[in-house]
């Protein structure tokens, strides 16, 4: 590039306006196919766990509760998604989606990183079971 071509450029770059967006203040619409925060419907689920095995970045684990019965709670750990969408292509149930709507994830502790999705006297009863294991690990 030589000096002429930058000069022109500097001097072009002063009488326009600056190309800047207010993001939070001013939002766009969220484009349809925006690979977001992962949903999970558990009462679809089979329990084959297909796209525990196809997600490259171990975030999403299925931990069975009774199989029999259909009880599952998947932990989900936004933090390591890469949002690639092969869990939710591997889901022969179509109980997996990346939503389009919840994608602003960032946080200031690390707690909201780990999300546990299922029944809520199904989760609860993990919680118990985990608590049971680590009676030392509360949380203040």
């Amino acid at each position: 590039m030589t000096i002429g071509a930058m000069l022109g450029d500097i001097l072009e770059s002063l009488f326009k306006k600056p190309v800047t967006e207010r993001y939070p203040f001013e939002r766009k619409a969220t484009p349809e196919r925006l690979r977001g925060k992962l949903y999970w419907e558990p009462e679809k689920c089979s329990g084959c766990q297909l796209c525990v095995k196809d997600c490259p970045a171990n975030a999403i684990e299925l931990i069975v509760l009774d199989k029999v019965a259909k009880r599952f709670v998947m932990r989900y750990n936004p933090d390591r998604c890469t949002f690639c969408g092969e869990c939710v292509e591997s889901c022969r149930f179509d109980c997996l989606g990346l939503s389009s709507e919840d994608w602003e994830l960032a946080a200031l502790n690390r707690d909201s990183f780990e999300v546990f999705f299922g029944k809520d006297e199904d989760v609860e009863t993990l919680m118990a079971q985990i608590a049971s294991q680590y009676p030392g690990n509360t949380k203040e």
